[in-house]
């Protein structure tokens, strides 16, 4: 049984016992000639040995039917049906939190408190129709704030599941647009969504409308800024995509590496080398990511000769090591070792094992969560944060 399993049923454990303990005072206090008490002291006890004996799920049933459902007890039964829902059983927790909405003694906050926990519980089944209805009729009746905030942010989980981004903009405008970071991020990638179906119909002021307003969300928003430029490719504005793309390094650095290959396409559609070529020595001088390093290098070869690549990278792997450098190196011997097969031989089996390397390692990582993929993703897969997978830098990457 993993540890914070075993940690979160002792917890609940204890606050049973609190629980049963005040029951147990006020009770004695009320009817000292009664033992049910004593049962209810007995029956805990049994429960924690069930815990302590890794023997979970006795311990919760035991939990259930000794704690009597009261105004006391409410956030026991909460905290129990929440710790169905984190074990698996989902449908178990539905149960608990809907037997305590049939409650007629349960105040108003509690009440909140349990449909928010049994939104929670549809959502985690996939009932999203379900989960929608509860989570609106709890964000228009609820006097907490913080009962609202938190309807209102699954709310908006649900309808990014959904790909509903007008309804998530129209939950989260302006309050937690305004107050929390993240949703700020996920908003301008909800106008990016919009704005690419936009496109995808032919709308292409409306995109750009919609991209301002991301950008006016989050001047941050690397994607508002690589769709602009994709819109004046598209259009054949090769200049205005290259200074739309350059944005983006100011935006964050880190997203530069995808830039590079569009920009190249750029200048080579312009038929302007020498402004590629200038562009990439400041890249290099800027921030030396070994993909403007290898693009330099190529253009290199081709006007100077395979030596003056050579150097090049050479030079660059003294000081920043990279699997990738090292691999385009091997193919530059290769081109220079073909006329000696012994030598040509040795080059190329270190080349087979560089591309190997190469061929296993992801590009991109989410700096949240860690997930790694050999593609972009704007929404992480894994903990679905917007704008956090970025290139990997480093030997394996940039």
């Amino acid at each position: 049984m993993p540890d914070p399993m075993l940690l979160g049923l002792l917890v609940a454990a204890i606050a049973i016992g609190w629980w049963l303990g005040r029951l147990d005072v006020k009770h004695h206090r009320q009817h000292r000639d009664s033992s049910s008490s004593p049962a209810l002291t007995r029956n805990y006890f049994v429960g924690l040995n069930y815990l302590l004996n890794e023997q979970p799920d006795q311990a919760i049933e035991t939990f259930v039917q000794t704690l009597e459902v009261n105004s006391e007890t409410i956030d026991t039964h909460i905290a129990l049906g929440n710790l169905f829902r984190l074990r698996g059983e989902t449908d178990r927790a539905v149960k608990i939190h809907q037997n305590l909405l049939a409650r007629p003694s349960l105040t108003e906050a509690q009440s909140s408190h349990v449909q928010l926990e049994l939104a929670r519980d549809f959502l985690k089944l996939g009932l999203l129709d379900r989960a929608e209805r509860l989570l609106i009729r709890l964000i228009r009746s609820a006097h907490d704030d913080d009962i609202r905030r938190s309807g209102k942010r699954l709310l908006i989980d649900l309808f990014e599941r959904e790909k509903e981004w007008q309804k998530a903009l129209d939950i989260a405008q302006p309050q937690l647009i305004r107050h929390d970071q993240n949703i700020r991020r996920a908003a301008a990638h909800w106008l990016c969504e919009l704005a690419e179906e936009d496109i995808a119909n032919g709308s292409v002021s409306l995109a750009r409308k919609r991209l301002r307003q991301a950008l006016n969300i989050d001047e941050k928003c690397v994607r508002t800024n690589w769709l602009f430029a994709r819109m004046e490719h598209h259009t054949g504005q090769y200049r205005n995509e290259i200074r739309i793309l350059k944005r983006i390094r100011e935006q964050d650095a880190d997203f530069t590496p995808i830039t590079l290959g569009p920009i190249s396409t750029a200048y080579q559609m312009l038929d302007d080398e020498q402004g590629l070529i200038e562009f990439l020595q400041e890249q290099i001088d800027h921030a030396p990511y070994i993909s403007s390093v290898l693009m330099l290098a190529e253009h290199l070869r081709t006007r100077e000769g395979i030596n003056s690549a050579i150097d090049l990278v050479s030079s660059h792997l003294q000081h920043y090591p990279s699997l990738r450098g090292v691999d385009y190196l091997t193919d530059l011997y290769l081109k220079e070792t073909v006329t000696r097969p012994h030598d040509h031989d040795r080059i190329e089996l270190l080349k087979r094992h560089t591309s190997q390397l190469l061929d296993k390692r992801p590009r991109h990582r989410c700096e949240r969560c860690g997930f790694t993929a050999s593609q972009l993703y704007w929404h992480c897969p894994q903990c679905r944060s917007w704008g956090m997978v970025k290139p990997i830098t480093g030997l394996e990457g940039e």
